[in-house]
C-alpha cells in the first residue's frame, strides 16, 4: 500500500496527458483528485496545472479504468475542438486588422482631398453674409429717412377704425426718433419724426378720450336694483355683471392704456378716465333717485334697508339683502307729529290733519337713500374692476379714490342734510325725526364691512366720511331719544286735549307706538344709546350690553309717562274718572307691552314691570269702586230702625226709611247718567269691572229689601221702591257704554 504523495510540476500538455494516463493505469489507487489552477499566458501553451494525487487501492479498478478513459476521451475532443477554434480566432482576427488598416488609409486620402474645398466654400459663404446684412443694414436706415412721408396719411387720419394698424405706425416713428436721437442727433429728419410722434399721441390720448366718453353710459337703475338684491320676490338671484363698456371698445382703451402708459410717459389720460367714469357714477345713482320719484306713487319698490321685524335675530333663510317698506313708521310719525305739536305748541290736535303726501315722500327719500348707498357700494366695486384693467397698479388706488369722490360727497351731503333735519325736528319737538334715521342708520351700519372693503387703499379722509355720518347719526338720534323721554315726563298739557270720557290718553298711545318702533330697531337704538356713554363697559360695547341700555331706556319713559299720567288725572274733579282714565291708560300700556316684545325688553333689566302694572291696575278698580260707596251707603242698616213684620213705625223712622230709598234711587241714577258716558275700551276689563260692581250693589240691595219687606213705611211704595234688583244689574251693565 503507497502512501499519498504529492508533486506539482509545470510542463508541457503532452507531459501531463501522458502523466495522468500512467497514473491512471495502476490497479491500486482507487481514486484521484485532481486541483488544477488555470493561468493563461498564451493560447499555444498549456496553462500551469497543480495536481494533488490521492491515491486508494480498491478492488473494482477495473470499472474505475474504464470509466477514467471514456472521460479522457471526451476531454481530448473537447480540447480538439478548442484548438481548432483558436486557430479559426486567429485567421479571423489577422483579416479584419487588414481590412480596417486598408479603410483608414483610403479615409486618409478622402479627408486630404476634401478639407480645401470646404474652407473655399465656407468663405464664400461668410462673404456672402456680409453683403446681405450691409444692404440690410443700408435698407433700414434708409426707412428711417421715409417713415415721416409712410406714415403721414395713417397718423393725419387717427385711430379711429384701425387701432391696430396706427400703433404699427407710432411704433415705426418712435424706432426713427431713437435712431436718429442715437445716430444723428443734429439732422432735420429727428424733428420732423418727433413732431410726427407727438401729433400721434395726441392722438391717441384724443381717441382714449372718445372712445370713454362715447361708449361711457349711466348704469340703467333696473340694472342696479337687480346688481344690490332689491327685488326679494326672488328668492335665488344670480350676481349681476354690470357692464360699463363694450367688449370691443374696452380692449381698445386698454391697448391705448398700455401705450400711453409704456411709451407716451404721459398720465393726463388717468385724469381724462376717473373724470369721465366718476360722472357717469354719479349720474347713475342720481337716475336710481328719479326712478324712485317716478315709481313712488304707482310702484312698490324694494329697498336694501332691513324689513320691520320684532328682533334683529338671524332667520332660517336670509334673504339676500334686508327689505324696507316704505310707511312701516308713518303711522307713527303722523301721532308724533300732532302730539308733539298740540303738546308743545299748545294747539288742539283736533285741528291737525296728517299730510299724507308729505309722508309718502319721506319714505321715498329715506328708501331712495337707502338703494342709493348700496347702489354706491356696488357701482364701486365694479368700477375698481374696470380701473384694474386700464390703470396701472402703482396709479389704481390714488385714480379709484378721485374717481369715487363726487358720488360719495354728495352721498354724504344728502346723509349730513338728513341730520340737519333731524336736529332741527327736535328742535321743533318733533320726535318722529328719529324714526327718520333709524332705518337708514341701521343700513350704514349694515353696509359698512362691504363700504370699507370697497375704499380699502383710498385716503383716510375717504374712508372716514361714512364713519363720521353714523357717529353724527347715533349723536342726534340718542339726543332725540333722550329728549323724547324728557317730553314725556315734562309735558305740560294738562288742560288740553284731555279725555272728557277717561279713555286712552294720546300721550300714551303715541308714547308705547314710539316704543314699538323702536322693537323693529332694537341693535340701532341701543347702540346709539351706547355711543353716549362715558364708561369704560360702553367703549367696546355689545349687543347685550346695548339690549340692557334700551331696556333702562324703554323701563324710563313708562316712568316718566305714569308720572306724567298722575299728574294730568289730577285735572279731573271726579275721583272715579281719575280712577278710570288711569286704569284705562295703565291696562292699555301693559296690554301693549304684552302684544309686542317690549315685556320682554323690559325684563331685561325689570322683573316686575308686568305685575307692578296689574297692581296699579287693580289699584285703580278698587279707587273707581269706592265712588259707589255713597249708593250703597244708603243701603246699610247705620241709622235703620229695627224692622219688625207689623211694627208700626214712628214718623222719624218712616222717613229714615224713605230718605235711604231716594238716596240710593237718586245716587244710581246719577251714578249711571254719569258713567254711562266714560270709556273703558278694553271690552274684558269693561265686562269685569261692570261685573264686580253690579254683585256689589245688588246683593246690598236685595239684602236692603229683605229687610224693609212687609214694612209699612209710606202709602205709595212705587215712589220709592222703583228698581228691582234685577233693573239694577241692567243699569250696571249699561255703564261705559254710550250706545245703550
Amino acid at each position: 500500500m503507497f502512501g499519498d504523495f504529492y508533486f506539482d510540476c509545470c510542463v508541457s500538455r503532452h507531459l501531463v496527458i501522458d502523466f495522468v494516463l500512467l497514473s491512471l493505469s495502476s490497479l491500486y489507487y482507487q481514486d484521484i483528485i485532481v486541483n488544477v489552477a488555470l493561468i493563461w499566458t498564451d493560447p499555444y501553451i498549456i496553462p500551469f496545472t497543480f495536481l494533488s494525487v490521492r491515491m486508494i487501492p480498491t478492488e473494482d479498478a477495473s470499472a474505475r479504468k474504464r470509466e477514467i478513459e471514456d472521460k479522457l476521451k471526451q476531454e481530448q475532443e473537447t480540447l480538439s475542438f478548442i484548438r481548432e477554434s483558436l486557430e479559426k480566432s486567429d485567421q479571423l482576427t489577422n483579416g479584419m486588422v487588414s481590412i480596417l488598416s486598408s479603410f483608414e488609409s483610403r479615409l486618409m486620402q478622402l479627408e486630404n482631398s476634401i478639407i480645401p474645398v470646404h474652407k473655399q466654400t465656407e468663405n464664400l459663404q461668410r462673404l456672402q453674409e456680409n453683403v446681405d446684412k450691409t444692404l440690410s443694414c443700408l435698407d433700414h436706415v434708409i426707412s428711417y429717412y421715409h417713415v415721416a412721408k409712410d406714415t403721414d396719411k395713417i397718423i393725419r387720419e387717427g385711430p379711429a377704425g384701425r387701432l391696430n394698424e396706427y400703433l404699427v405706425c407710432i411704433a415705426k416713428i418712435q424706432k426713427a426718433v431713437e435712431y436718429f436721437q442715437d445716430n444723428n442727433p443734429d439732422s432735420p429728419e429727428l424733428n420732423t419724426v418727433k413732431a410726427r410722434f407727438e401729433k400721434g399721441k395726441e392722438l391717441l390720448e384724443a381717441e382714449f378720450r372718445s372712445l370713454l366718453t362715447r361708449y361711457s353710459k349711466p348704469v340703467p337703475p333696473i340694472l342696479i336694483l337687480d346688481a344690490i338684491g332689491g327685488d326679494e320676490d326672488i328668492e335665488v338671484q344670480e350676481d349681476v355683471t354690470l357692464e360699463h363698456l363694450p367688449e370691443a371698445v374696452l380692449q381698445d382703451i386698454i391697448c391705448i392704456s398700455l401705450w400711453l402708459v409704456e411709451y407716451g410717459r404721459n398720465q393726463d389720460f388717468m385724469n381724462v378716465y376717473f373724470q369721465v367714469r366718476s360722472s357717469q357714477l354719479d349720474r347713475s345713482i342720481k337716475g336710481l333717485k328719479e326712478h324712485f320719484r317716478k315709481n313712488s306713487a304707482t310702484t312698490a319698490i324694494h329697498s336694501p334697508a332691513v324689513q320691520a321685524k320684532r328682533k334683529e335675530t338671524p332667520t332660517k333663510k336670509a334673504p339676500k339683502r334686508p327689505v324696507y317698506i316704505p310707511g312701516t313708521i308713518r303711522k307713527a310719525q303722523n301721532l308724533l307729529k300732532q302730539y308733539s305739536q298740540h303738546g308743545l305748541d299748545g294747539k288742539k290736535g283736533s285741528n291737525l290733519t296728517p299730510l299724507e303726501g308729505k309722508d309718502d315722500v319721506l319714505d321715498v327719500e329715506i328708501d331712495s337713500y337707502i338703494h342709493c348707498i348700496s347702489a354706491f357700494v356696488k357701482l364701486a366695486q365694479s368700477e375698481y374692476v374696470l380701473l384694474t384693467e386700464i390703470i396701472p397698479e402703482h396709479h389704481q388706488k390714488k385714480t379709484f379714490d378721485s374717481l369715487i369722490q363726487e358720488a360719495l360727497d354728495n352721498l354724504m351731503l344728502e346723509g349730513d342734510n338728513i341730520v340737519s333735519a333731524a336736529r332741527r325736528a327736535i328742535m321743533r319737538h318733533d320726535y318722529s325725526a328719529v324714526l327718520t334715521i333709524f332705518p337708514i342708520l341701521r343700513h350704514l351700519k349694515q353696509t359698512k364691512p362691504d363700504f370699507d372693503t370697497t375704499l380699502q387703499g383710498t385716503a383716510a379722509s375717504t374712508k372716514n366720511k361714512l364713519p363720521a355720518l353714523i357717529t353724527s347719526m347715533e349723536t342726534i338720534g340718542a339726543k332725540a331719544l333722550e329728549e323724547f323721554a324728557d317730553s314725556i315726563k315734562n309735558d305740560p298739557d294738562k288742560e288740553y286735549n284731555m279725555p272728557k270720557d277717561g279713555t286712552v290718553h294720546e300721550l300714551t298711545s303715541n308714547a308705547i307706538l314710539f316704543l314699538q318702533q323702536l322693537l323693529d330697531f332694537q341693535e340701532t337704538a341701543g347702540a346709539m344709546l351706547a355711543s353716549q356713554e362715558s364708561s369704560s363697559s360702553a367703549s367696546s360695547y355689545s349687543s347685550e350690553f346695548s339690549r340692557k341700555l334700551l331696556s333702562t331706556y324703554i323701563y324710563k319713559v313708562l316712568g316718566n309717562l305714569q308720572l306724567n299720567l298722575s299728574n294730568k288725572a289730577k285735572v279731573y274733579e271726579d275721583p272715579a274718572l281719575r280712577a278710570v282714565f288711569l286704569h284705562n291708560n295703565y291696562n292699555y300700556i301693559l296690554k301693549s307691552l304684552e302684544k309686542s316684545e317690549l315685556i320682554q325688553l323690559v325684563a331685561v333689566t325689570h322683573k316686575r314691570v308686568e305685575s307692578s302694572y296689574r297692581e296699579l291696575i287693580e289699584q285703580e278698580i278698587q279707587n273707581y269702586q269706592r265712588s259707589w260707596c255713597k249708593v250703597t251707603e244708603h243701603l246699610t242698616e247705620r241709622n235703620l230702625p229695627a224692622l219688625m213684620p207689623g211694627t208700626k213705625l214712628k214718623d222719624k223712622e218712616r222717613q229714615i226709611i224713605k230718605d235711604k230709598f231716594k238716596g240710593f234711587n237718586d245716587g244710581l241714577e246719577e251714578l249711571c247718567k254719569i258713567q254711562k258716558v266714560w270709556a273703558v275700551p278694553d271690552k274684558e276689563q269693561r265686562d269685569a269691572i261692570r261685573h264686580a260692581q253690579k254683585r256689589v250693589v245688588s246683593d246690598a240691595y236685595k239684602a236692603f229689601l229683605q229687610r224693609c219687606a212687609n214694612i209699612s213705611f209710606t202709602k205709595n211704595p212705587e215712589k220709592y221702591h222703583r228698581y228691582t234688583p234685577e233693573q239694577v244689574g241692567d243699569m250696571i251693565d249699561k255703564l261705559f257704554d254710550t250706545s245703550a
